[in-house]
């Protein structure tokens, strides 16, 4: 998520921006989570549940976001069915080295980092205040990453972090998928934190100053002309993001056929035209300035790859 700039570099309102700009990517980090399924037949039963919001919403495809925020507890979901067969999901989202590719889409993310530590996969996500701040000066996260399940109608992918930047801790996103006919999958991208103090701190200042007006995806009112009024607060900032790593994972699955050097480049602009249908929500940079900064940043990021090999 990028973050608005005054030209005032050692101003608090700065101060407030740069550390929420951390904590409010990390909240939409993949999305956050009122539940994990863990097994195929429970989310069937969601996707049942599911059946009118899935068929009747605001986003005009079979897509339900659901997000909360209890006891310092960030959390929300992402439900949607995918046009792509179960088997190609499982094939192409699973391994680190993938999830990086899916990561690295979102504006603010620098590089993403796949290791093996021991008997352990980690991914070390870095993360930037703002989209045109290099690696160097990015925060990094690292995940341990583990395949939960695996099998002919059900896959589930865990990352798990014991801590973040200003005290936050206890992450865990959970990618879920299940077969839903010949053609298409439903999935479920799920994550929560804990906030410590300073993490609480820095959010409410930034609701009440640069991040007032922005809004998420659920409709929570109406205004007298009949416009929908949108969510805001934590739970505005999670849902756009929540939409933002969504899309990114569509992004990755459409471009899973093409030859491999195509694919980072339709990945790219389908994850842009992606997010442009919810302006209101997600417009943060304009398409020649992202495809450039991405192209610079996967550059960097097989340098990487390739020196760690």
């Amino acid at each position: 998520m990028s973050v608005c700039h005054t030209g005032m570099e050692g101003s608090p309102i700065r101060a407030v921006r740069r550390t929420a700009a951390t904590l409010f990517w990390l909240a939409g980090l993949v999305v956050v989570c009122a539940g994990h399924a863990q097994d195929a037949g429970t989310l069937r039963a969601r996707q049942v549940a599911f059946r009118d919001q899935l068929a009747n919403n605001q986003f005009h495809r079979p897509l339900v976001l659901a997000s909360s925020n209890a006891d310092s507890v960030l959390e929300g979901d992402a439900y949607a069915v995918v046009a792509q067969p179960y088997d190609a999901v499982a094939r192409s989202l699973q391994g680190p080295g993938r999830l990086c590719d899916v990561l690295i889409l979102h504006v603010d993310v620098k590089n993403c980092r796949p290791r093996r530590a021991g008997n352990r996969n980690i991914l070390s996500v870095f993360v930037a205040l703002r989209s045109d701040r290099s690696p160097a000066g990015a925060h990094r996260i690292n995940f341990t990453y583990r395949v939960a399940a695996n099998d002919s109608d059900y896959m589930a992918l865990v990352l798990d972090a014991d801590s973040g930047p200003m005290g936050t801790k206890d992450y865990r996103i959970m990618l879920e998928a299940i077969p839903r006919d010949a053609k298409s999958s439903f999935v479920h991208l799920s994550y929560s934190y804990a906030a410590g103090v300073a993490a609480r701190i820095a959010t409410r200042a930034y609701l009440a100053t640069v991040g007032r007006d922005k809004v998420g995806f659920s409709i929570v009112g109406r205004e007298p002309d009949g416009a929908p009024v949108y969510v805001g607060n934590e739970r505005g900032i999670i849902e756009r993001n929540t939409m933002r790593y969504f899309l990114a994972i569509e992004a990755y699955l459409s471009a899973s056929t093409l030859p491999e050097a195509e694919q980072p480049e339709k990945r790219l602009n389908a994850w842009f035209t992606a997010t442009e249908r919810y302006p209101r929500q997600l417009h943060e940079i304009e398409r020649d300035e992202y495809l450039a900064m991405k192209r610079k940043e996967l550059a960097q990021q097989e340098m990487t790859a390739a020196n760690v090999n």
